[in-house]
């Protein structure tokens, strides 16, 4: 084949490449050649259809599967013989073909093959001095104080509602069943009414204050109380607006918190209390640990970030800006606004996360590049420990989706680029300056600036 390099701007090339007819005939001729062999038609022998027979009837499907063979193949080729890696599929145009009409003549090729080639390059490179980044890891320890607030919680979900038969308010954190209607200058609005609600006093799940003043109310009262919409709140045409609510108290029930004890951990399906506390601390440290993972983490993308400089495939940034942006919008649309992002025009808004799709693509070939260099993969046996993961998240499907996984590549792939990602984090720590520090849970669970 004949190549031309026809560009070469930055990361972006393009070439003509020119097949000759001749070779495209020779593979044409060889396709018909092999289907003629076990061809049956009737009247005819088994392998013994005349060759115009054959032609005229397979011609044009053969060409069509030639032709993407051939500049496939060609492709594949430029990109090997010239030590190009591609940033994403090439753009290939045929430019020029002269073929006839195969399926009614048979005939010969009469021109050559061309076509051109359009891509762009992944960038070369520097790795970082790993050594020379300095990095923090924060770690807390499970204190015995969040088990105990842990083994709180669980008794309050585990707890039994009795009937309140005194005539008496009802008091913060008793239960109510209740009937309500909402309205907005005395008109009722869709969402706005419920019949035998559960409402906890001064609890949380409703609008801010609506709870709050039903603390008090008697069984069988009824009460209107006033409250405003959250500015922020999902549905736009109720945002920022004032309400009444006329509620109906239908029953009041007391919470009675059962015991911390070995029955309660039974119910958890612990043999004991000092097992189930055990059990919680663990989790509460798992939690911890991964919060902890997420910290270190960041702050190596950052230092990374900081340390390279390269020129970015465009076509890449704007793929992961496109994502982005498409979220963007979506949310807008449905009132979910970033509170960071509200009051900026629109060009400034692109601004931002266009910088923030290029960190991305950035940190991405970086991460990827270092994994190459160093020859880190991921085996099949960790992708198959992550499919049974993933399929132990959907209880009594375990089967379904492992055959899923099995069926759909692009899924499997999709397990693949977190676990490589960890692997890259991991041979970058190994290497960097890391100090350890113990600190609370709430100076972990401090979110860094941006």
């Amino acid at each position: 084949m004949q190549v031309t390099e026809t560009l070469s701007d930055g990361l972006k090339r393009a070439f003509t490449v020119v097949l000759p007819a001749a070779d495209i005939e020779g593979r044409r001729m060889a396709r018909l050649t092999d289907l003629g062999k076990n061809l049956r038609l009737p009247g005819f022998r088994p392998g013994k259809v005349p060759m115009s027979l054959v032609k005229q009837r397979y011609g044009t499907a053969v060409i069509a599967e030639i032709l993407e063979e051939s500049v496939n193949e060609a492709t594949q080729k430029l990109m090997s013989d010239r030590g190009l890696r591609p940033a994403g599929q090439p753009k290939v145009d045929l430019t020029d073909f002269g073929a006839p009409n195969f399926g009614a003549t048979g005939a010969a090729l009469e021109k050559d093959l061309e076509f051109k080639v359009e891509l762009e390059l992944l960038p070369d490179i520097q790795m970082p001095d790993f050594g020379a980044i300095a990095l923090t890891r924060y770690r807390a320890d499970a204190a015995p104080e969040a088990v105990d607030r842990a083994l709180a919680q669980i008794a309050t979900r585990n707890r039994d509602l009795q009937d309140v038969t005194d005539d008496r308010g009802a008091e913060k954190g008793e239960v109510l069943t209740v009937d309500f209607l909402g309205k907005i200058d005395d008109v009722a609005f869709e969402g706005g009414t419920a019949t035998d609600a559960t409402v906890e006093v001064a609890g949380d799940g409703f609008i801010p204050g609506f709870t709050e003043q039903l603390e008090g109310v008697k069984n069988g009262e009824t009460r209107t109380i006033n409250v405003s919409f959250p500015d922020d709140y999902g549905a736009a045409e109720l945002a920022g607006k004032a309400a009444t609510f006329d509620v109906t108290v239908k029953a009041l029930k007391h919470p009675v918190v059962p015991a911390i004890d070995d029955e309660l951990a039974k119910k958890m399906g612990m043999e004991g209390l000092d097992q189930a506390k055990e059990f919680i601390a663990q989790q509460i440290q798992r939690e911890y640990d991964q919060l902890a993972r997420l910290r270190i983490k960041r702050q190596l993308l950052d230092a990374l970030a900081a340390q390279v400089d390269f020129t970015l495939p465009q076509g890449m940034v704007d793929g992961e800006f496109n994502q982005i942006w498409q979220r963007i919008e979506a949310d807008q649309k449905e009132g979910r606004q970033d509170d960071d992002d509200k009051g900026k025009d629109e060009e400034t808004l692109r601004a931002e996360y266009r910088a923030i799709a290029e960190r991305r693509v950035r940190l991405g070939l970086l991460l990827a590049d270092i994994g190459r260099v160093n020859g880190l993969t991921v085996s099949p046996e960790e992708l198959t420990r992550a499919m049974r993961v993933e399929a132990m998240r959907y209880p009594g499907q375990e089967t379904q989706v492992m055959e899923f996984f099995r069926q759909n590549q692009q899924a499997v792939e999709s397990l693949r680029g977190p676990i490589y990602e960890d692997k890259v984090v991991d041979y970058v720590l190994e290497l960097a300056k890391v100090t350890d520090e113990t600190v609370t849970p709430e100076e972990l669970a401090k979110v860094p600036e941006a």
